[in-house]
């Protein structure tokens, strides 16, 4: 095999070694490489690199559901698209090693719930990788959390630690906190919908609904009931309201009494219902 069809072998992926060597008819002096073989060279690379960018953020037990997945064209453009826009100024949100944080809190086969955004919050200090989700740190709640710790109340009469709101005690209890798009541009809403996320998202939904015991799916707002179609409505429960956005939670939202309604669900699958007063794993922070 001359270097050159090494090189197209590499680039295909059906050799692992990295290190090229450059073809005397490539060099333009002695020792000196040709620019069309370097830009080839270093394109060989990025493309492995890139390639491997959320797949290696990806939590373990998640991989081998996903192996068609993350071998996928679409995924690998997918890739190469949030690598991309972590490396301009502003970068993305969440941080990268958050963006799978949903995924990482509940494995496929411990969900007993499933709570559906849309994308993360857009300002700095606010997304954590789960939907709806900010950090305990952060003073002032986004409307949407607010109006559903209010509903909390209503329904249930708990009134949670006012600093609490990462959620992270309803993930650990296995309800999977997902957004259909997993990044966002800062201060740009909706600025990574259409890269392949949703696909990726349904992919997610699509396993929860086969490799998860009885569970409950809730789906606020019309982006959300879309995906009502990926859910076994023999198998599992689907909750359907209003958004709790200000611009909807009155049209239906308030007074739906999501989390008791769960839990009545969970109870009749022969599951234990979820303590909807854990907000946080750390208390009081």
């Amino acid at each position: 095999m001359n270097e050159w069809e090494r090189g197209q072998q590499i680039k295909n992926g059906n050799i692992s070694n990295r290190i090229l060597l450059t073809p005397a008819s490539l060099l333009t002096s002695p020792g000196q490489e040709h620019p069309v073989w370097t830009a080839l060279r270093i394109s060989f690379m990025i493309q492995g690199r890139t390639k491997m960018f959320l797949k290696n953020l990806l939590p373990a037990p998640w991989k081998p559901y996903l192996q068609s997945v993350l071998e996928s064209p679409e995924f690998e453009s997918l890739s190469r698209f949030v690598e991309a826009e972590q490396n301009t100024p502003g970068g993305i949100l969440p941080f990268p090693d958050q963006i799978f944080s949903a995924l990482r809190y509940v494995e496929p086969g411990s969900i007993r719930a499933v709570i559906l955004g849309q994308d993360p919050y857009h300002d700095e200090n606010q997304a954590t990788g789960m939907s709806f989700a900010v950090p305990n740190s952060m003073e002032t709640k986004p409307p949407s959390l607010r109006n559903i710790l209010k509903e909390l109340a209503s329904d249930l009469g708990i009134h949670p630690d006012p600093k609490e709101s990462d959620l992270t005690g309803w993930a650990d209890q296995g309800v999977l906190l997902l957004n259909s798009v997993l990044t966002v541009r800062p201060h740009s809403p909706l600025s990574h919908q259409k890269q392949g996320w949703e696909e990726f998202t349904d992919t997610i939904l699509s396993i929860a609904n086969s490799e998860s015991a009885p569970s409950v799916f809730v789906l606020w707002g019309a982006h959300a009931r879309k995906k009502a179609p990926l859910i076994d409505r023999r198998k599992h429960r689907i909750l359907e309201s209003a958004h709790p956005s200000p611009l909807s939670a009155y049209r239906g939202f308030f007074g739906s009494k999501p989390f008791s309604e769960i839990n009545r669900e969970l109870a009749l699958f022969g599951r234990t219902p979820i303590d909807w007063s854990r907000i946080s794993r750390i208390k009081g922070l």
